[in-house]
């Protein structure tokens, strides 16, 4: 055997040994990783990693514990990290999860019992309004923000023998005060709408009256608080300024009380017109009560008045900034060389414009009659349907019209000068019919009148329309739309073929 290839059997580990150390290795990773998992099954936590923090002193922090819950309506939001004392105080540590964020600087805790069931303590956390600052992770709530419970022994503590027989001696005197009939020397001094009662029954009483008064008073406290933010330190501010000032004019004060002495001493001797003064006054306040009340009547209306004119009010000056513009545009636009000059010109005009409108009236007057007659004669004539026998159409006699110059129109492009047919028929069937005498306007001709003659190749078959045994009146002073339609569809509209 060669020396490089003992060096190199020297260098190689035994089978054996292999084994040995892939064993070591295995339990040392298995032991990393239980201790891993036992440390997540008991922290539930990531390590070096920690989440939002909050602090708070409590008075007694004796009730939590390490790991009691921390809730947000019931709901738990994280957990109490420790416990470390201050003073007479306990400093209490929470790590707060994610849904319970974020909290304000008003933040409040206390600590309450939980359940029968759950047993042991929690603190309720209330994160604080939103309009407050919200804290970072680190924050302490101060312990006037913090509570803890009040426990029975100190409930007893407090009732002991003496404190128990003063709440007996109070409970039995306040009864008898209630229940206690008023002699007639303490009546005397009651309001006539209370006498004879006792105080229970007076207390009953002014529950009947007590919405009114709660009204007003809720009156004066909206009136106290002002009509704008800030109003009563404004006015506690203004308080304060008056009292400095008074306190800057010291020897008038000192001659207030000297003055205020003489002005009673004078007010004294006018006792008697004072008493009479005094006397009238009921049925003035009475009066005066009576038009409060309609006062206060008007106040509903008068506030939502106000509240529904604020919103007009508070654009009202951009109003006035936009509007300007458009008044110096209509300022100028009245100018003489401007609407100032259509005017001046509307003016010289108008005469003449009167004086034409007075003339037109008689043309007005005319249309209307126009107007009526289209109405009631015209239009109802054209509308009308001609029964003709087998040559009825059925459709409105101004249709027919207008038919029958659209067909003569037709027939008419064939025999113009470029035509392309020219028929003529020429017949004589010797039948000679004639007509009954006619007249012009209602003047017969002289003798038997004027005849009609006419040859047709077949005899008539009747007449259309059928002329009158008379002619019709004429009235040409009748306004048209006064006048009877003709009937077209009448016993007249068909006649005999006598000739006429």
């Amino acid at each position: 055997m060669s020396r490089l290839a003992f060096l190199r059997r020297r260098d190689q580990v035994p089978v054996s040994e292999l084994g040995k150390g892939s064993r070591v290795r295995f339990a040392v990773v298995m032991l990393v990783v239980l201790a891993i998992a036992v440390y997540f099954g008991f922290t539930k936590a990531i390590p070096f990693k920690h989440g939002f923090q909050l602090k708070a002193v409590f008075p007694s922090a004796i009730n939590v514990h390490s790991k009691s819950p921390v809730r947000i309506a019931g709901v738990p939001v994280g957990k109490v990290t420790s416990i470390q004392r201050e003073g007479n105080d306990g400093l209490v540590t929470m790590e707060i999860e994610s849904r319970g964020l974020p909290i304000h600087e008003d933040a409040t805790l206390k600590i309450r019992p939980r359940i029968f069931l759950e047993g042991n303590w929690f603190v309720e956390l209330q994160p604080g309004s939103p309009s407050a600052k919200v804290v970072s992770s680190g924050h302490t709530i101060p312990i006037t923000q913090t509570a803890d419970p009040v426990q029975l022994d100190q409930v007893l503590d407090a009732l002991n023998a003496d404190t128990r027989a003063n709440l007996q001696k109070l409970l039995i005197n306040y009864g008898e005060g209630l229940t206690k009939k008023p002699n007639a020397e303490e009546d005397a001094e009651q309001l006539p709408s209370v006498q004879g009662l006792n105080a229970a029954q007076a207390l009953n009483k002014t529950y009947r009256i007590s919405p009114e008064a709660l009204r007003g008073g809720t009156l004066i406290n909206q009136a106290l608080s002002g009509s704008e933010p800030h109003d009563l330190s404004k006015l506690i501010a203004g308080v304060g300024k008056l009292t400095a000032a008074l306190n800057v004019h010291e020897q008038q004060l000192s001659e207030l009380i000297p003055n205020f002495n003489t002005f009673m001493s004078a007010l004294a001797k006018q006792s008697t017109p004072l008493r009479q003064t005094i006397a009238e006054l009921p049925s003035s306040l009475h009066g005066i009560e009576h038009g409060l009340a309609g006062l206060g009547a008007s106040f509903g209306p008068t506030k939502a008045f106000v509240h529904a004119i604020l919103p007009g009010l508070r654009v009202t000056p951009e109003t006035v900034k936009a509007v300007v513009p458009w008044l110096e545009q209509v300022t100028a636009s009245l100018a003489p060389s401007e609407l100032g000059g259509v005017a001046k010109g509307l003016a010289e005009a108008t005469p003449s414009l009167a004086k034409l409108t007075g003339e037109q009236v008689p043309v007005f007057k005319q249309t209307e009659l126009f107007n009526k007659c289209l109405t009631s004669v015209i239009y109802p004539t054209g509308n009308a349907k001609l029964q003709d026998g087998s040559s009825t159409t059925g459709i409105e006699n101004y249709k027919e019209f207008w038919y029958s110059l659209v067909g003569l129109s037709g027939i008419g492009q064939g025999f113009d000068g470029n035509g392309s047919f020219a028929k003529f028929l020429v017949g004589n069937s010797g039948l000679t019919i004639e007509s009954k005498p006619v007249t012009a306007v209602g003047v017969p001709f002289k003798g038997e009148g004027l005849k009609l003659l006419a040859h047709a190749p077949e005899p008539p078959l009747g007449t259309r329309p059928a002329f009158p045994s008379e002619e019709p009146p004429y009235e040409p002073l009748q306004p048209c739309y006064k006048q009877a339609l003709p009937e077209f569809n009448g016993p007249l509209s068909n006649g005999p073929a006598d000739g006429s």
